[in-house]
């Protein structure tokens, strides 16, 4: 299965006293791995929200820290879309440095308007499908 990736630099700032990235930054790091993939997708999460009144929620999240990021690291952030379900997307993301990963997770969001959850919109799926062009999707 195709991965989208962004690359991202560490900053003095994502750091804590130890010189290692504070661990709170790699949600970070990774809810821009997936904005960026909606963006490659040419879709904007304000569109949907503005447009649809949807809007993507981190349902479930597990991590697994298997290696520390430092200052100047060049950090590539890799998602992976598993499947689309009814309203929720599995998804495995991965922090490396270079070919070391230093973080996996498993990560589920979930399509919600007005606080219920929804099918995730056919333009999403369509999008989706063209651009990872796997069955499964």
């Amino acid at each position: 299965m195709t991965s989208h990736r962004i690359d991202i630099r560490v900053y003095y700032e994502d750091t804590d006293f130890s010189g290692f990235v504070y661990h709170a930054n790699y949600l970070r790091y990774m809810e821009r791995g997936r904005t960026e993939l909606l963006r490659a997708l040419a879709m904007e999460q304000v569109d949907l929200a503005r447009d649809a009144g949807l809007i993507f929620v981190v349902r479930r999240m597990v991590l697994d820290f298997l290696k520390p990021a430092r200052m100047d690291d060049m950090l590539a952030i890799m998602t992976t879309v598993v499947e689309l379900r009814g309203a929720s997307m599995p998804m495995i993301q991965e922090v490396r440095r270079g070919d070391e990963v230093l973080l996996k997770a498993e990560v589920t969001v979930a399509a919600v308007r007005d606080g219920r959850a929804v099918r995730l919109p056919d333009s999403l799926r369509r999008a989706m499908a063209q651009r990872f062009a796997t069955p499964s999707l």
